[in-house]
């Protein structure tokens, strides 16, 4: 069976796109093939290193990608998600073939304010809203598949 082939999208494939990554390969197994980019390469975001620390899964030796690059290598998606605010999303390339396109909007942990601790705690929130996103997209598409 071949995979499905998923992409995950946002800002700097700093976070967001990076647990979203992350769980899908630890959950979704053989039957996905998951990667993430960003409309830019930024620097991973050491909340969310921790943040998927605390569940077993080490991102750190993670490299950021640009979106642009995977475009350009000419790579094709079953799915496409975007994991930031819609406005972000419509920024995002279009990719060569069919796909469907989905947008999960979840908070940037490069915009919480407050102390460590308290951004460490909203980086959290959104880590296991991913999480419960992944899981309901791997009940959905293990059916149709």
């Amino acid at each position: 069976m071949t995979p499905i082939k998923v992409l995950f999208l946002c800002i700097h494939n700093s976070a967001r796109s990076q647990m979203a990554e992350a769980f899908l390969k630890e959950y979704g197994g053989a039957m996905y093939h998951a990667e993430s980019a960003g409309l830019e390469a930024g620097r991973l975001n050491p909340l969310a290193v921790e943040a998927m620390n605390e569940v077993g899964m080490d991102i750190s030796r993670n490299k950021t990608k640009n979106v642009f690059d995977l475009r350009q290598q000419g790579r094709i998606y079953d799915y496409v998600i975007t994991v930031c605010d819609e406005a972000s999303a419509a920024r995002c390339p279009v990719f060569a073939g069919r796909h469907i396109k989905l947008n999960w909007g979840f908070p940037d942990p490069s915009q919480f304010s407050g102390t460590a601790q308290e951004r460490l705690e909203q980086t959290r929130q959104v880590r296991d809203q991913i999480k419960d996103a992944v899981s309901r997209f791997i009940s959905d598409t293990s059916i149709k598949e």
